[in-house]
């Protein structure tokens, strides 16, 4: 098939080579020369804006796919792409919007008589090499055209229709939250191991668990990788972002009054990792030593405070 890539960062890039290598005709386009240069030398025809790259297009109707930052650029993208194409054509976002956001724009470019089709694209940079998790939002007839797109970028049963527009980012959505969750279990679990009085060589522990254990899975793998290449990760600092979906799933679970606390206090031990010194375990050391006397830390490492009576 056909279709217009725009942004070229490190999962567009990589997304606009494995559909060239999948033998498709991919015009790649991007804010910046750069990575339309390296794309036109992996095979893809470049163009340096989007009116370019939707000129460039020959088939009909044309596909262009999205992969930029979510909210106001992508509002700005979309816009910009339903200028340029006509009734009948196809705009994919393959970015990680809210659902809600791309229910909206759904609602837009259909008013202009175009389809709108919401694709949430799991598998980072390893994606290129083994393939993406593809979650498809948006009209099913639409997304049986443009299905031999999602074939190949995705690896075997890697891809699937989610439901109307807005499904495909929901299930991402909700996908990104689970992985918050297991995230920080493997963290905590680790921290309990590297803390104990054994302190076996984690790497050694990832090996056996790696091989037959119950909780094996690809996430374990990149721990192995990581330990491999700094094993006690010494120069990595615990800060942890988040990228919107992890706030998106807990507000979706207070809007559906589902309980889930495993990956609302993921998002929340995040929020913690960025505090150079968290002011509220302040105000819990001083209360501790106000009604009981605990003995908190001071300025300078040692333990002090004043006991007082009960």
């Amino acid at each position: 098939m056909e279709l217009g890539i725009y942004g070229l960062g490190r999962m567009g890039g990589n997304m606009a080579t494995r559909l060239v290598q999948g033998g498709h005709r991919v015009v790649a386009s991007n804010r910046s020369r750069g990575p339309v240069d390296e794309a036109a030398t992996l095979g893809a025809i470049p163009a340096y804006t989007m009116e370019e790259m939707v000129g460039k297009l020959e088939a009909s109707p044309k596909i262009v796919w999205l992969m930029v930052p979510s909210g106001q650029v992508t509002d700005d993208a979309v816009d910009h792409a339903t200028s340029l194409l006509k009734p009948g054509d196809i705009i994919i976002d393959g970015g990680n919007s809210n659902f809600h956001d791309t229910q909206r724009r759904n609602a837009k470019v259909a008013a202009a008589g175009m389809h709108y089709m919401d694709c949430g694209t799991s598998g980072g940079i390893w994606g290129l090499k083994v393939g993406y998790s593809l979650m498809v939002g948006g009209e099913q007839a639409i997304f049986q055209h443009c299905e031999p797109i999602f074939k190949t970028l995705a690896p075997e049963n890697g891809y699937g229709y989610m439901g109307a527009s807005g499904a495909g980012h929901f299930v991402k959505m909700v996908h990104n939250g689970i992985e918050y969750g297991m995230l920080q279990a493997y963290g905590e679990g680790f921290e309990i191991i590297e803390k104990s009085e054994f302190k076996p060589d984690l790497r050694e522990v990832t090996r056996v668990w790696q091989n037959g254990s119950v909780v094996r899975s690809w996430l374990l793998d990149l721990a192995a990788l990581a330990f491999a290449e700094d094993p006690t990760l010494a120069e990595i600092q615990g800060y942890v972002q988040d990228s919107g979906e992890g706030r998106w799933t807990v507000q979706a679970a207070i809007d559906e009054d589902v309980p889930a606390p495993v990956i609302t206090l993921s998002l929340l031990a995040r929020f913690v990792s960025r505090q150079d010194e968290s002011f509220s375990a302040k105000v819990i050391a001083a209360l501790r030593n106000q009604f009981g006397g605990h003995a908190v830390k001071m300025e300078g490492g040692e333990f002090g405070g004043v006991k007082h009576e009960a």
